[in-house]
């Protein structure tokens, strides 16, 4: 019993049959989507920002000369001379820790957000959500860097995780199978 390849073949159906969903995000439309599209945007901000923090960071220790290891040192000078650069400051360890803040809080706000904008929510209610929250990061950075006194940093920080706390809420509310 010798089968030809060509029997095989033919006897295959042509299609993989796709399991079938209620509502399933479209890849080729995705730039169509208003919500994601306004997502994009204020997420390029918000990650800008976090960029600059990474390039204020490392002006306030070349400006300071206050550096963390001892081969950022080495153009400063050799030996013990080199050591006296290895130091904290307290403007450099306040740049870095409003950066380390942007990584804790940029980071949920992206996996949430994505989610969030492709569950299909209101557009008002989704720019809503994303412009207090890249107003809350820049104003937490100002906050911070000035300094203002507090509550300015504490409600900057909060109004932000309570956004990301409102997507998750209505994400789950809503889309999510639980």
């Amino acid at each position: 019993m010798a089968f030809e390849i060509s029997e095989i073949v033919s006897s295959m159906p042509r299609t993989v049959p796709r399991p079938k969903s209620k509502k399933m995000v479209n890849l080729s439309k995705l730039m169509e989507n208003e919500v994601f599209m306004a997502f994009a945007s204020y997420t390029t901000i918000v990650l800008s920002k976090m960029m600059f923090m990474s390039i204020a960071t490392a002006f306030y220790r070349l400006t300071r000369k206050v550096f963390a290891n001892p081969e950022d040192c080495a153009g400063f000078g050799k030996g013990e001379n080199a050591k006296k650069y290895l130091r904290t400051d307290d403007r450099v360890e306040r740049v870095r820790r409003a950066h380390l803040n942007d990584l804790e809080n940029i980071v949920p706000f992206l996996g949430i957000g994505l989610l969030y904008s492709l569950s299909g929510p209101d557009l008002s209610t989704a720019i809503l959500h994303f412009r207090l929250f890249v107003g809350a990061r820049i104003y937490h950075t100002i906050a911070y860097l000035t300094p203002l006194p507090q509550p300015n940093r504490a409600l900057a920080f909060f109004i932000g995780y309570g956004v990301t706390l409102s997507m998750a809420y209505r994400l789950l509310k809503s889309k999510l199978y639980l």
